[in-house]
């Protein structure tokens, strides 16, 4: 049988690994030297137990030398680096340039380093509480549109319509509560517009907490805006008019309000949310205020003055109802925002 010069295989024939005890080495021109040789020298399918075997019988125990030839890795003109298992070593051999080094040592707590930067300033736009509020009243907003939308249609089309005294548009349960709500929206949208306008063009730091007390005072001020000139309304008319025109006026008084909250609310979201100009946004807000008032005064005139025939009079009961508290508003506005801010 030919052989390879490379490879003899003196365990053929031979009964398998596991059986085989071998208390001599075997005798034959060839030694294998590696684990390699050795199972090469066993049949195809011997399995991995038989092929331990094999490798421990021939091999036996490896013993590990290591070199003891001196270290070369050096540049040439300097002398071979120390070890760093000597006891007499210097000390610059055991420091290296990152020995003190946070990143290099993990138990350590590393330290940012770096310059402090400027810290975010507070925006409503990422407050999640008021985006919550504001998608909350959009989508509230929207389901009251769509249920009362009957009743806002018969509204816009009996606003401009000449009606008698006796004459009177019923309101359900449901319509009056969505009116409400639209009013309190009104008193909202207008709190965050003031104080989007406070902290840009005013102050910046308050002696409140937080915020959300801010806003929260602005809403109650508008909304107690609404309520005391309602109630101012109620009182004055009742001394020179009737309870029909008294009723007739303030469910106007409360559409009036209603649209108004209606359209404030995409200018807002386009001033908070999409970084509308200021300027451009109070072009808007004068023109949504000239309007209502508008509306007011023709309600105003079409209901308690029309018969009359009087001019003089819508005036200054204009301005003792309408002007009046809007200044007084203004006034205590400005009055609360000097008593909040911080002076430095």
């Amino acid at each position: 049988m030919p052989q390879d010069s490379l490879y003899v295989n003196p365990l053929a024939g031979l009964q398998p690994i596991d059986e085989l005890i071998i208390d001599a080495p075997v005798s034959a021109s060839y030694r294998p030297t590696t684990a390699y040789h050795v199972l090469r020298s066993l049949p195809a399918d011997a399995t991995p137990a038989q092929q331990d075997s094999a490798v421990q019988a021939w091999l036996g125990e490896v013993s590990i030398r290591y070199s003891e030839m001196p270290e070369t890795l050096h540049l040439p003109g300097h002398e071979p680096g120390k070890s760093l298992l000597e006891v007499n070593i210097p000390q610059y051999y055991r420091e290296t340039f990152f020995s003190n080094d946070t990143m290099f040592h993990a138990e350590i707590e590393n330290t940012p380093v770096g310059v402090i930067g400027a810290p975010i300033p507070y925006t409503i736009r990422g407050d999640n509480m008021f985006t919550g509020l504001l998608l909350l009243c959009f989508m509230v907003l929207v389901v009251s549109l769509s249920q009362a939308r009957h009743f806002i249609v018969r509204q816009l089309r009996n606003f401009f319509f000449l009606q008698h005294n006796d004459d009177n548009i019923s309101e359900t349960s449901t319509e009056l509560r969505i009116q409400l709500f639209l009013v309190a929206l009104t008193s909202l949208l207008m709190a965050i517009s003031c104080y989007q306008f406070t902290t840009d063009f005013v102050a910046q730091t308050f002696v409140l907490d937080n915020d959300y007390q801010l806003v929260g005072l602005f809403f109650g001020v508008f909304l107690a805006y609404f309520v005391l000139k309602y109630a101012l309304y109620a009182m004055v008319g009742a001394v020179f008019f009737s309870s029909k025109q008294n009723m007739l006026w303030m469910k106007q008084q409360l559409f009036i309000t209603s649209i108004q909250g209606v359209l404030l609310f995409p200018i807002v979201a386009l001033l908070i949310y999409f970084e509308l100009s200021f300027q451009k946004a109070v072009f808007y807000f004068v023109f949504v205020f000239i309007l209502t008032k508008f509306l007011t005064i023709y309600k105003c005139w079409s209901i308690f003055f029309r018969q009359n025939g009087v001019f003089l009079q819508i005036f200054l009961y204009f301005c003792a109802l309408e002007i009046v508290p809007l200044l007084g508003l203004a006034g205590g506005l400005w009055g609360l925002i000097e008593q909040l801010k911080i002076n430095f």
